[in-house]
């Protein structure tokens, strides 16, 4: 698997340049106190001021920065290079204080676990499962690093998502039990497919026509496998909730806004 994340690193590293270039002024929107959450996404995490939080697999950091507007000591780790140096560069630029780490988030979460680091939150959000090779020791390592008392909030696609093609039709397994689908095209620009609806600091042309030079491994799970992972971990769950519609991203043609 690690082979197959490195294959991942590689071809995020190439799609987080095109989806950035589609966003405009990002750093003023955040120093102007912007955000780039979504209002589910706030209203399961609760009050944040305060807390430890890390938010794993956080691509770019506008959503890592917009929980530390909220006051939230925030740490954020990612797989890929760009993404990080992206967010480094945003939180220097719009002055928002946040620590990122560029890790494959299960190195990251043993290392942190080895430290004695500890975190009041942790979370995670749109399309981040669908990357986890391994979902019992991203939970097993979510539990490790969690204080006392501390919460652990996922937000993401439901996975009966990803048994279409962008035609709508019926092509993949639901119970794809984790085994790797190779997606030759590599991570696309879905930013540009999908407009300001993922580009809240105002949408840009940007890079058109982008091509992917480096495959992608997604890893399709369960809703049952998902909660199994978190509750075999020791987590507790306290909610759970579905939505008729889904954030932001338009995965599918003639999507209704």
């Amino acid at each position: 698997s690690r082979q197959l994340h490195e294959a991942n690193r590689q071809s995020w590293n190439a799609a987080t340049v095109a989806h950035n270039s589609h966003k405009r002024d990002q750093a003023g929107f955040l120093r102007r106190g912007g955000s780039t959450l979504f209002p589910e996404e706030v209203e399961l995490l609760g009050d944040v001021a305060g807390r430890r939080l890390v938010h794993l697999l956080c691509n770019s950091g506008q959503d890592t920065l917009s929980l530390a507007r909220l006051r939230a000591i925030v740490t954020g780790v990612d797989i890929s290079d760009e993404a990080i140096r992206f967010a480094r560069e945003l939180s220097a630029e719009s002055g928002i204080a946040a620590i990122f780490y560029r890790a494959d988030v299960y190195d990251w979460l043993e290392a942190a676990r080895e430290r004695g680091e500890r975190f009041d939150m942790a979370f995670c959000s749109y399309g981040s499962i669908c990357w986890l090779s391994d979902l019992k020791r991203w939970a097993a390592g979510v539990w490790a690093v969690l204080a006392p008392g501390g919460r652990f909030v996922t937000v993401d696609l439901h996975p009966v998502s990803m048994m279409f093609n962008e035609r709508l039709e019926l092509t993949y397994p639901y119970f794809g039990e984790g085994k790797p689908q190779e997606w030759e095209e590599g991570v696309g620009d879905y930013v540009a497919v999908s407009g300001p609806a993922l580009a809240p600091s105002g949408f840009q042309e940007g890079v058109r026509e982008f091509k992917n030079p480096c495959a992608v491994y997604e890893f399709q799970w369960s809703v049952g496998a998902i909660l199994g992972a978190l509750l075999e971990s020791g987590l507790r769950i306290e909610q759970y909730r579905e939505y008729p519609y889904v954030n932001g991203v338009k995965l599918f043609e003639n999507m209704r806004e």
